[in-house]
Formats: C-alpha cells, structure tokens, sequence
C-alpha cells in the first residue's frame, strides 16, 4: 500500500507529465505516474497523432516506460486531466494493459490535487488476464 508521502509525489509527478502532454487535436491533456514495487517512480503523458488510432494514452506511455526499464510489478498509479469537476479513469485499453501486470492501487487525481481511489476490481470487472491464460 503506497504511504500518503508516495501518493503526493506520485500526484506531483502525474500533474508535471501533463505539462508534456501532445494533444494538438483533442487539447485533451492527461498525466500520468506509476510507482514500482522497487519504489522507483516514472511518469509520462498522452501522445496523439494525426492517425488517430496510433495515438498513446498517458498510462500505456508510462507503463511502457517501466515495463521497458526491467519493472513488471506496481504498487500504486495514478492518472489525472484538467477537468476540475470530476475524476477521469483510463479508458478501455489502458484498464486492459494495467490489468496484465497484476493489481496495484489506483488512484484518480484532480488539478486541485484532490484524488480518489479506484478499488482494482473495479477497474475491468470480468478482465482477461494472464490468469485465463494459464499463467
């Protein structure tokens, strides 16, 4: 369970990616920072594309940030936007591809800094993992 110090950094972390954010198209920003069961902490923002399908949502950036450094287990990620007024969760895909390195704590951040936590098992009710693979 992440410490409320990891939350705030990892919160911290999340609103600084967005500053990097590319999304001339949807003006769309959103951060992202996941912190691995090592404690080491990456971050990193949505890239969109002209072709939109080639697009790379904040939370498949960073993961693949850490999964690309060595790291396949996490312990807390946490995903923000500029909407002030609710919480926005990961879309479809990216539920998916954080549900294949098994659970971790969620938590969803405003630009206030004020922040949710999403229960895993409310992430991709019903998910395909590696576990109906056999693994």
């Amino acid at each position: 369970m992440a410490t409320a110090e990891e939350i705030e950094k990892l919160i911290a972390a999340c609103h600084k990616a967005k500053e990097h954010s590319y999304c001339p198209y949807s003006k769309f920003r959103v951060g992202c920072a996941v912190l691995t069961a090592d404690g080491d902490l990456y971050s990193g923002s949505n890239i969109e594309n002209a072709s939109y399908g080639l697009s790379i949502c904040a939370e498949r950036t960073t993961l693949s940030k850490a999964v690309t450094e060595g790291h396949r287990k996490f312990k807390a990620i946490v995903v923000g936007t500029d909407l002030p007024d609710r919480f926005n969760g990961p879309c479809g895909a990216c539920r998916q591809f954080i549900l294949e390195f098994g659970e971790c704590e969620i938590f969803l951040v405003k630009p206030d800094s004020t922040y949710m936590k999403l229960p895993f098992d409310q992430l991709l009710p019903v998910g395909f993992g590696p576990s109906d693979l056999g693994f």
